[in-house]
């Protein structure tokens, strides 16, 4: 049996234009045949971001070709065709949202040619072209680490370049699939920033499977040696009983000395709290600033 949740674990449910807003992104996505990270991966804060008109859209359908151990969306040998209007659709959906900050994810694709680099990046261009004060951020695989499909990511000129390595060092064989890798993660993150270097890049790390305060500092530190601008860190939650178990829910108290810790790093924006995922609604705020004062390309 797991161990209890927490009373900073409980979350209320959405109330007035809040329920308003999460019934007009639900029907929005469902109409258009998209699909969100928030739903697939069971994220815990679905609705306060739905419930603020704010979705992480993904893209190349919601069956993922990895198989790792944390994560709740569907897997396969190979996914679905590719819909060849979801760039179209996705435009259009933000659109009609009158977004100003959109992050776009996916699955991994390792059964396409180029795993699906050249359609994230068709996704990016047309949603920029329709929406052009629009601040993009994607949230990309690893690309099993080759640049060119990395580059063609780079080319649809993003303004933030996410990919997470998940978890400390010594976990990863225990958390992640067997073709992802700390090091493979890292230089994804890390050719980003030698290639265009005014790139805001990000990352994250979940706690609560085992790690150490110690190699939660050394994994910061190794972000950093490659440039990487913004963290985020948040507890995991077991999306089922088929997946790696809880070892500790971490206290907030200690969330908020990662954050201090990582600010005293260098970090231009760090999350932490349990709570906290990659696609951090707060985040938007704070990373829509950096963008803007940098100069959006």
């Amino acid at each position: 049996m797991g161990i209890s949740k927490p009373l900073w674990l409980k979350r209320g449910i959405p109330v007035g234009h809040a329920v308003q807003n999460y019934a007009l992104v639900k029907t929005t996505l469902e109409s258009l045949g998209l699909n969100t990270v928030c739903e697939e991966a069971k994220c815990p804060n679905i609705n306060e971001c739905w419930g603020g008109g704010t979705a992480t859209f993904m893209v190349m359908g919601d069956e993922c070709t990895r198989g790792c151990k944390f994560c709740h969306v569907k897997t396969a040998r190979a996914g679905n065709s590719l819909d060849v209007f979801e760039p179209q659709k996705l435009a259009q959906a933000i659109k009609e949202y009158r977004l100003d900050y959109v992050v776009i994810t996916s699955v991994d694709r390792d059964d396409l040619p180029d795993q699906g680099a050249e359609h994230f990046a068709e996704c990016i261009k047309k949603v920029k072209e329709e929406n052009p004060m629009l601040i993009v951020e994607v949230l990309i695989p690893d690309f099993r680490g080759n640049t060119e499909c990395i580059q063609k990511i780079i080319d649809a000129s993003p303004h933030v370049i996410s990919h997470n390595i998940e978890t400390v060092k010594e976990l990863q064989r225990k958390v992640r699939d067997v073709r992802a890798n700390y090091l493979q993660s890292l230089s994804v993150l890390s050719y980003v920033k030698k290639v265009s270097p005014k790139t805001l890049t990000k990352s994250s790390i979940m706690v609560g499977l085992g790690e150490t305060k110690e190699q939660v500092l050394q994994a910061m530190d190794d972000l950093r040696k490659i440039g990487v601008g913004a963290l985020t860190i948040g507890q995991y939650l077991q999306p089922s009983g088929l997946h790696i178990a809880v070892t500790e829910f971490v206290h907030p108290d200690v969330f908020e000395e990662y954050k201090k810790i990582g600010e005293g790093k260098g970090f231009l924006y760090v999350a932490s709290g349990p709570f906290v995922r990659s696609s951090y609604r707060a985040g938007e705020y704070f990373l829509k600033n950096i963008v803007e004062k940098q100069g959006k390309k």
